[in-house]
């Protein structure tokens, strides 16, 4: 029999896309894809489902699991802006998707809240951009304290050496001023490492929880 001390309980919420794409942000002028969701976007997408970043609680912690069954290039026309911030000629770019995303999460604190929230969401879910429609589904789970496999989580890069390392925006100011940007790891390819996660599900998953995404952390901080 497991000891009751070292379990907790959690919302496993289950997102699913036909087609995501998210642009890396650290390159200007070119339309890089990611390999999975900064936790700034899962972030958002959660805001947006709950009414705004005032709905949701401070302390907003999760961690997350993704894969996608394909990939492509397609084109998208873009509006850029002059250095002046006017509008110039519509121009034509290459743009990384994923196709048959998959994107689990495990929250622990406020579990009752997100619950009602991914049952009743008050603005569509998107993941990524906004015309990338998702769905959700989500269960309540036992959680195990302890290691797990990595698979394909995406993990704070100091618990494994395994996958693509990935500097990822964590966490933007409402005004979209300051962000906080930490190193990730991801592996698109599933393997059975074991990394020494938060919890671990009844599969052995490891749930390793992210930083935190609320903008309420950049309050007390002075504008660089």
């Amino acid at each position: 029999m497991i000891d009751s001390a070292l379990t907790t309980e959690a919302l496993e919420v289950e997102v699913c896309a036909a087609v995501a794409s998210f642009r890396n942000p650290l390159y200007a002028g070119v339309q890089a894809g990611l390999p999975c969701p900064p936790p700034a976007t899962i972030g958002g997408m959660l805001a947006a489902a709950a009414g705004g970043w005032q709905h949701v609680p401070q302390r907003l912690r999760f961690a997350a699991c993704f894969s996608a069954t394909g990939a492509g290039t397609d084109l998208e026309t873009y509006h850029p802006l002059d250095a002046r911030g006017r509008s110039t000629e519509p121009v034509p770019k290459d743009r990384d998707f994923l196709a048959g995303i998959t994107l689990t999460l495990w929250i622990i604190e406020d579990a009752g809240l997100w619950e009602r929230v991914v049952r009743r969401p008050v603005w569509p879910l998107r993941l990524g951009r906004s015309q990338d429609l998702a769905s959700a589904r989500s269960r309540r789970v036992q959680l195990t304290a302890g290691p797990g496999s990595q698979r394909q989580a995406i993990t704070p890069t100091g618990l494994t050496q395994v996958g693509t390392l990935l500097r990822l925006p964590t966490a933007v100011s409402v005004d979209r001023a300051r962000t906080r940007w930490d190193a990730y790891r991801y592996a698109a390819i599933v393997g059975d490492r074991e990394i020494a996660g938060d919890w671990v599900t009844a599969d052995g998953q490891a749930v390793a929880l992210l930083p935190p995404v609320h903008p309420a952390q950049f309050a007390a901080q002075p504008v660089p």
